[in-house]
């Protein structure tokens, strides 16, 4: 989910609530506002267009004055919302004013953002702050509303559908539309004041406070120029930068100041950099974490002022591919189909699948790709698998790459590259997640290729997975257990990505024959960043006598703000609001080398009477599923034609083993003895 993943960028505790200190300033706000005189949140602005637009007592029978910005993703998220509201309640004399405070947003940025969203109600700039001081804003969006006389009657969220990182179906409660239902009736509103989350308004740089730190240094010496450009430079502009996936740039002095405080807050509160391995295990090529002495450098520079300082000190600029985050330009680009799929505004769109022809007319060894969505404000995921010719040597459950939110690019090992045979297809798997506008999208893959003679291992991708699970409605703390025995000998394990869902609590990855060794922990996972966990030094797989085993722990109480619906047992599922338990592992082994199982100890009587046993239910477990899924007119076998274009593509043949486009029953429980072996 890509929404998510912008709204995951923003700002929030990462337990889910808000931080005491947001509270009090709502309350602060709240208190404040209220007595505020109503002359005193009068005000006459130009609008975009440059019509005059004043708000005065008796111009409207209740004014809802909403704080936007252009680039904030809650703010862009509730557009739609408060269209609805101005168009619901505008025959009973209500209206709703957008007031734009930011220092960084243009009057052409604020054109481009009424424009993009079909924004319906009036838009004012509010230059050098002014009315957000009068009313004491602070976050976009912040709403005020006012009743004929201008007295305030409610002040915060717009409702609680969305907070950062957080996108529900549907609102629990819609506390502005409420709050205006309230006034219009006579009655009084309910509750007055919530807390308005989202990002700060960037008022700019203001006078330095030249207060001593703890270290002795004057803040004011801190400059962007000097200390804090390097700091974006090395933990942030990767992905705040134009084109990118972060909602703003932080490569401009001018840009960077009005988020200034956005940015310590998020820092302050461990949501970025995004990374949640726990530094007590492992060691990680990847790490994104920043350390102390450059967050001070940030909290120094804001009190100091937010100086500038010199060009001449500023750090040279970095290197970047245009278009791509690889080491070079890619050798091959492959689209997922020419023409663009169209994304629609709203709704649930389910996966949908493209089948592309890279032309590799020979076996192609893969040192590195990148997946580019082409509409990445809608792209929540994007999975590239290969699909090799039939008969051809292949490893592996096919992944080639992927995108998600906070993924970085990395290129493999030297010796070590993926082996695509000659003749293969791309398939492309796309989860699209609808933000209110409409978008055409034309995903791409770019590969960096390896010499065939300079490759030792080859790498591919396997996996741990639990399919099996019934989350009860309600439950906090429910975990789920797989393991994966089928490592190739003589192997190196180079990187792990845990696969959970909204619910998804926490994941580590242990030694199955020794669980006290803990290789990976994730103490709080977060759907929005999925990270895969590059490894320092590669492990060898020999050191696993009976493989890896994962412990994920699912969260579906109410008390978990991802949570779309803790009334329902949740099962597996591909949706965001289903769930899935899976590690990822990717590995390399010795080229030439086959696949084995080791197992160095030999079960008692009683242990293989129990294997026995549950490799059974399993294996009716599998077969129950498949026909479930598959057999779509209940007739006790699976056509081709009844399955899905995936599994038709990638799946079908391996349950179709005499080759006749029907599965049956006895070969779909062949595969899963081999499986279950």
């Amino acid at each position: 989910m890509k929404r998510q993943a912008e709204l995951g960028s923003q700002f929030i505790h990462p337990s889910g609530k808000p931080s005491l200190a947001s509270v009090l300033l709502a309350v602060i706000c709240a208190v404040t506002a209220n007595v505020v005189q109503a002359q005193q949140l009068s005000f006459k602005l130009a609008t975009v267009t440059g019509d005059a637009f004043e708000l005065q007592p008796g111009d409207a029978t209740a004014t809802a004055v909403c704080f936007l910005g252009t680039e904030c993703p809650m703010a862009r998220g509730y557009a739609s919302q408060l269209n609805q509201l101005q168009a619901t309640f505008a025959p009973e004399g209500v209206r709703v004013i957008g007031v734009m405070s930011n220092r960084q947003d243009s009057a052409a940025e604020i054109a481009r953002f009424i424009d993009e969203l079909g924004i319906d109600f009036p838009i004012v700039h509010d230059a050098g702050n002014q009315v957000a001081d009068r009313y004491g804003a602070q976050r976009t969006p912040e709403v005020f509303l006012l009743d004929a006389e201008l007295k305030l009657r409610y002040h915060g969220r717009i409702d609680d559908q969305l907070a950062p990182g957080v996108a529900r179906a549907n609102a629990t409660r819609e506390d502005l539309r409420m709050a205006i239902e309230e006034l219009l009736a006579g009655k009084p509103v309910s509750i007055p004041a919530t807390t308005a989350l989202g990002c700060i308004i960037g008022r700019g740089p203001r006078s330095p406070s030249a207060d001593k730190q703890d270290n002795g240094t004057d803040s004011r010496e801190i400059t962007y120029s000097k200390q804090v450009a390097r700091v974006l430079q090395q933990h942030c502009i990767e992905c705040h930068r134009s084109g990118e996936i972060g909602p703003f740039a932080m490569d401009d002095y001018d840009e960077v100041v009005g988020w200034a405080e956005t940015m310590l807050e998020t820092v302050e509160q461990g949501r970025m950099p995004p990374w949640h391995a726990d530094p007590q295990f492992g060691s990680f090529a990847n790490e994104r974490s920043m350390p102390e002495e450059d967050k001070q450098i940030l909290r120094d520079w804001i009190a100091g002022g937010l100086a500038q300082g010199l060009a001449a000190d500023l750090p040279p600029e970095p290197t970047w591919i245009e278009g791509w985050n690889l080491p070079r330009p890619p050798d091959l680009v492959v689209e997922m189909r020419a023409r663009p799929f169209t994304v629609a505004k709203e709704g649930v769109i389910e996966y949908q699948y493209f089948v592309a022809d890279p032309g590799l007319e020979k076996d192609t060894w893969v040192t590195a790709a990148q997946v580019i969505p082409g509409a990445r404000s809608v792209v929540h995921h994007a999975i590239v698998f290969v699909r090799p010719p039939d008969g051809a040597e292949f490893s592996g459950i096919g992944w080639l790459t992927a995108y998600v939110p906070g993924q970085r690019v990395h290129e493999l090992p030297p010796g070590r590259a993926r082996k695509i045979p000659a003749g293969s297809r791309f398939v492309f798997q796309m989860h699209y997640t609808p933000n209110g506008v409409e978008q055409d999208d034309v995903t791409k893959v770019g590969l960096l290729f390896g010499s065939q003679e300079q490759v030792t291992h080859e790498v591919f991708t396997t996996l741990a997975i639990d399919q099996e699970f019934e989350i009860p409605p309600g439950e906090a703390c429910y975990t789920v257990r797989a393991h994966t025995d089928r490592l190739p000998a003589g192997g190196e394990l180079l990187a792990i990505t845990p696969h959970m869902h909204v619910r998804g609590k926490s994941f580590r990855l242990t030694n199955a024959h020794n669980p006290a060794e803990t290789i990976l922990n994730v103490p709080n996972y977060d759907f929005n960043w999925q990270h895969t966990y590059q490894l320092v030094q590669p492990i060898p797989l020999d050191a696993f006598e009976r493989g890896l085993e994962f412990e994920a722990v699912f969260d579906n109480s109410s008390s978990n703000p991802f949570n779309p619906d803790p009334t329902q047992t949740v099962t597996w599922g591909d949706q965001t609001w289903e769930e899935m338990a899976v590690a990822f592992f990717e590995v390399a082994r010795p080229r030439g080398a086959a696949e084995s199982t080791k197992r160095t100890t030999a079960p008692n009587t009683t242990e293989l009477a129990l294997l026995l046993e549950q490799k059974a239910a399993k294996i009716e477990a599998y077969i129950q599923r498949v026909f479930a899924e598959l057999d779509a007119n209940n007739d006790g076998q699976i056509k081709k034609t009844e399955a899905d274009i995936v599994v038709r593509h990638m799946h079908f043949d391996l349950w179709d083993l005499n080759g006749d486009n029907v599965a049956s029953r006895e070969e779909v429980q062949q595969v899963a003895a081999r499986l279950y072996q």
